[in-house]
């Protein structure tokens, strides 16, 4: 009985215009593997919106979007599946723009192989380094380099040969390993599928025969035993399993295995599928996976090898690719999304981001839409988790905003980073309890925010003159005076006013552990940013109070004439001018200052601590 041929995964990137989508729909169109309908669909179409004239427009076979056909370009990621006698493949065409760059990764983390594009007239640009480092970056090792539109410089082997040499100098600082140069013009065919006779010089595989030969090495399935667990199968009282993915190794009954990142060990007892049940599942395959002891395991655990398995952790080092318009801003809480699993992030630090042209580390505070760079991070709970270069599915993970839901960034784990083990907690003998039972009341951080000029400093000037009178112990941390000391090297970048905020809270707490009613008053204009405060004071001890001023109004105010210097474009990134404030969408006390005075407002807040049984 004959073998099914194997599968190849490849992705096919470049700038704009180089030629993608005519060259996948060329190899589709001569490989033979056309349906009817489709090509009854491609010639109708190449007549009514191509661009050749009414001759076949092979882009059309890939580029699906109205958007893409009326613009001639590619937008979305666009699969495709076709085969040979020797081989079958699942292709996936890439936007060129740099605007799409997560549609590229996209394609890239799924890929055994690629085919880059460069336009024969333009050669290596700024977009071919680009992808060229995300390819290497998202572990592809083989690239075929295809010099596309060689007909428009006459099929002239020294443009060829300077564009091939160039190109292999930026793949291996990319760590690409294998490149294979093929001359191209995917318009009329030439080196697709079959040789070139206006290429005589070039004596190497077309693109096809590449495709067909270029070994595919399962990394994943020659390493160490790895299901993600996805379900808890429980049909009837009979029957407990853990259906998942294997992403590494294989798995037989009898096999010892362990569940992360709790760290119980357990048997497999049966491997069951829809077809029944297996002797032997392998990396690839989706199987339920029966233990033969009653362990834990849920939603998100990891089945792993018990004499080669990942130390759960919560810090990494991680290569970052950022997709969100709003920067990365160190300090804020996203959600990553790593294997079955959804839990908080924060982004601790930006060691350096990528220039993708001079191939520079750059000392970076953040990154921007498109860059790349290596960052410390802080999951929320400890991970079991392998580098990337070891297992795809276990050492790469999404950045999720948490306001928006939309998908922030892509990390690829390298990494644990090791907590130092000559830090530790100094045992003390006076603790915050006996601190509040000397102060007579209890600790707690009151933190007002509102837009520039909406009178928390003011309110918190008067609630602490009130609290002192009555003989509680406080301090008033405001946003201008901590500026002129602890801040003082921070600007008002939004990843300075991450770090800006972040410090505030972590003195606030140690406040809070001297048994302090501590008064923060900042316009602290981003809600996660106050989240992290409430995480970092304890929620038990965290009062938000929204000052509540509407912008017309606190633009009229403007006691220190900041508004109008933002109007004017003096003040960039000013909040709410050009910057946004994102208001508390639960106050623990909301404050109208359009009808309640500061005393007035005063009042209401020592209410509320009399109420909560702080003071």
């Amino acid at each position: 009985m004959p073998t099914e041929p194997d599968l190849l995964r490849f992705l096919t990137c470049g700038s704009v215009d180089d030629g993608k989508s005519t060259l996948i729909g060329r190899l589709l169109y001569e490989s033979g593997r056309l349906p009817d309908d489709q090509l009854a669909a491609l010639e109708a179409d190449s007549k009514r919106v191509g661009t050749r004239g009414g001759d076949l427009d092979f882009a059309l076979l890939v580029d699906g979007l109205t958007a893409e056909r009326e613009q001639g370009i590619t937008i979305d990621v666009a699969y495709r599946h076709f085969g040979t006698a020797r081989r079958r493949f699942v292709v996936a065409d890439t936007p060129g723009h740099e605007q799409y760059t997560r549609n590229t990764v996209t394609g890239a983390s799924t890929a055994e192989a690629a085919v880059l594009l460069v336009d024969a007239r333009a050669g290596v640009v700024r977009q071919t380094r680009r992808h060229t480092h995300l390819v290497g970056l998202l572990g592809i090792r083989r690239v075929a380099l295809a010099v596309n539109k060689l007909d428009l410089v006459d099929f002239a082997r020294p443009v060829f040969d300077r564009i091939a040499a160039e190109y292999r100098a930026v793949a291996a600082g990319a760590g690409i390993t294998e490149v294979s140069a093929v001359p191209v013009c995917a318009l009329d065919g030439d080196n697709v599928v079959t040789p070139s006779p206006r290429t005589p010089w070039y004596a190497g595989p077309t693109l096809l025969d590449w495709l067909e030969s270029v070994p595919v090495d399962d990394q994943a399935a020659a390493g160490p035993l790895r299901v993600v667990v996805q379900w808890v199968n429980r049909p009837g009282p009979d029957f407990r399993g853990f259906s998942g993915r294997v992403v590494g190794g294989s798995v037989r009954p009898g096999d010892r295995v362990v569940v992360l990142p709790a760290g119980k060990r357990a048997t497999v007892a049966r491997l069951v599928t829809y077809d029944g049940e297996l002797d032997v599942a392998t990396a690839g395959q989706s199987v339920t996976v029966v233990l033969a002891e009653p362990v834990d395991v849920g939603r998100g655990d990891l089945l792993a090898a018990v004499d080669d398995a990942p130390v759960p952790a919560d810090r990494f080092e991680a290569d970052l690719i950022w997709m969100d318009e709003q920067d990365l801003r160190p300090g804020r809480q996203y959600l990553a999304k790593i294997g079955a699993r959804t839990l908080g992030l924060t982004v601790d630090a930006v060691a350096h981001r990528l220039d993708v042209t001079t191939r520079e580390r750059v000392a970076a505070t953040g990154l921007r839409l498109n860059e790349i760079g290596l960052a410390e991070v802080r999951f929320a709970a400890p991970v079991a988790a392998d580098p990337y270069t070891r297992n795809r599915d276990t050492g790469g993970f999404l950045l999720i905003d948490r306001l928006t839901n939309a998908t922030a960034g892509a990390g690829l784990l390298r990494g644990e980073l090791r907590r130092p083990t000559n830090v530790r907690w100094q045992a003390l003998d006076v603790d915050q309890a006996m601190r509040s039972a000397l102060n007579g009341h209890r600790p707690c951080v009151v933190w007002f925010t509102g837009l520039s000029g909406a009178g928390k400093s003011t309110i918190a000037n008067v609630v602490e003159r009130r609290l002192h009178v009555e003989g509680r112990h406080t301090m008033l941390l405001d946003g201008d005076n901590v500026r002129h000391g602890l801040n003082r090297d921070l600007g008002f970048t939004a990843t300075d006013r991450v770090e800006n905020i972040r410090r505030v809270a972590e003195v606030a707490g140690l406040m809070v552990q001297a048994g302090l009613i501590v008064l923060v008053a900042f316009i602290s204009p981003f809600r996660a940013e106050r989240e992290l405060a409430r995480g970092v004071v304890g929620s038990e001890a965290f009062r938000e109070v929204f000052v509540d001023t509407p912008l017309p109004v606190a633009e009229q105010r403007d006691p220190k004439g900041l508004y109008a210097k933002a109007r004017r474009g003096e003040l960039p990134d000013f909040t709410g001018i050009d910057s946004p404030y994102e208001p508390p969408l639960d106050p623990d006390l909301r404050i109208d200052t359009t009808t309640t005075d500061p005393d007035e407002a005063a009042t209401l807040v020592i209410d509320a601590l009399r109420a909560a049984g702080i003071v």
